[in-house]
């Protein structure tokens, strides 16, 4: 039986990832935006929180389960920034290339050896707004940030980010691979294979 789910989120980029990731999985995927859903404020104190406060809003407005994610780059060198407040890195209104320029700029003095980084991603279920047992799922991507963008694939902070354990930046890598390893690919797929487990 196929089901239907609310994908809480209105990023595109991570609507394509996800749909990709979640194709063979038997349920219909439908973005908020379909229900006319405006995200809520993410004002949690870790992603975990920042994911089940999208998820519980979008299901809640849908009448529909509901996923969603937060996710996140923490730079070492800056103290884990930019973090949860990633997608704001550069002010309220900032675009991805807005943060991309701050972050190089935070980072101009640094070579490459000292610029170690991760994408951290926390992935939700909730059967509805209510739900006391959510499914939650995460994961990080180990990686540096480059000196310059790199890359025409992916979104966000992704022309930035050289892949551990080569030389590509995640931009720079087919959407298919790239879906596999991420870190909001590792999550997803763990977070579908606990859905199962609980007949989802």
């Amino acid at each position: 039986m196929t089901r239907r789910i609310v994908l809480a989120t209105g990023n595109a980029g991570k609507l394509r990832e996800m749909r990709a990731i979640l194709a063979g999985h038997d349920l219909v995927v439908l973005a908020q935006s379909e229900f006319g859903i405006v995200p809520p404020i993410e004002d949690g104190d870790s992603f975990i929180a920042n994911a089940l406060i999208k998820a519980r809003h979008a299901a809640a407005t849908a009448g529909l389960p509901a996923i969603a994610d937060d996710s996140g780059l923490e730079v070492d060198a800056l103290g884990g920034r930019p973090g949860l407040h990633s997608a704001r890195y550069a002010g309220p209104q900032a675009d991805a290339r807005a943060n991309n320029v701050k972050l190089l700029a935070e980072l101009a003095d640094l070579p490459l050896v000292a610029r170690s980084a991760r994408f951290r991603c926390a992935m939700v279920f909730v059967r509805d707004a209510d739900d006391v047992a959510p499914i939650i799922a995460e994961a990080s991507w180990p990686g540096r940030i480059a000196l310059e963008p790199r890359g025409a694939g992916g979104f966000g902070f992704d022309p930035l980010f050289i892949v551990e354990g080569g030389d590509r930046t995640a931009a720079e890598m087919p959407e298919a691979e790239k879906n596999r390893v991420s870190h909001r690919g590792q999550a997803l797929m763990a977070l579908a294979a606990a859905m199962r487990e609980v007949g989802w």
